[in-house]
């Protein structure tokens, strides 16, 4: 891959990948995944990769936030279009984070030279919102079980904002007032009720 380039945010356990774009007259080429160099890096060595999955959600859709257990499923994220920023939830028991939430811009067109995927792991819940109509690619640690599974709303007014940027947030606040949604994201659990949850106990610091 070209210019491969790996950081980590607020929450170490989430990683960005920066990937560059072979560009010419025709337009781009991108290795997206390789697998020889992401083992150079450390990073997923000992994960593997089972499911491929693509959305597409116009503007001021809010998805999330979702999370997996049995198996746990983590996930590999970019924006193949337009202009997505990614939530992630830290739903761990005991996490001196749990209950806090970071956001991170992901706008792509195709006349930038990089692009990039963020890794959700296991123990995060997870969700976007969407500022222009965007596709989304998402490659999965585990395959899809619909039976261990749950959600927290991205509206709880308990989830903690106070690491995430306030630009965004402002952004989220102002699509959230009037939000495309599906009823279970919007009805999902808050942090309140997650905690008390039986089922929380799969996901611990």
């Amino acid at each position: 891959m070209k210019s491969l380039k790996l950081n980590s945010l607020v929450f170490p356990e989430v990683k960005v990948v920066r990937f560059g774009r072979y560009r010419d007259e025709r337009g781009y080429f991108a290795e997206t995944f390789r697998r020889s160099d992401f083992d150079q890096t450390g990073f997923l060595k000992e994960t593997n990769l089972f499911q491929s999955n693509e959305s597409y959600s116009q503007t001021n859709v809010i998805r999330g936030l979702h999370f997996q257990w049995n198996p746990y499923m983590g996930k590999l994220v970019r924006t193949m279009f337009g202009h997505m920023v990614d939530l992630i939830l830290d739903i761990r028991l005991g996490s001196p984070n749990f209950g806090r939430i970071i956001a991170y811009d992901m706008p792509s067109k195709p006349e930038d030279d990089k692009a990039e995927w963020i890794w959700v792991p296991p123990g995060f819940a997870h969700g976007n919102f969407f500022l222009a109509p965007t596709m989304l690619e998402y490659v999965c640690s585990s395959e899809y079980n619909p039976n261990c599974e749950a959600g927290i709303s991205p509206l709880a007014t308990d989830i903690d904002w106070s690491k995430c940027d306030q630009k965004i947030k402002q952004q989220f606040d102002k699509i959230a007032a009037s939000a495309i949604m599906t009823d279970k994201d919007r009805q999902g659990m808050n942090l309140a009720a997650w905690g008390k949850d039986p089922r929380s106990k799969n996901f611990t610091y």
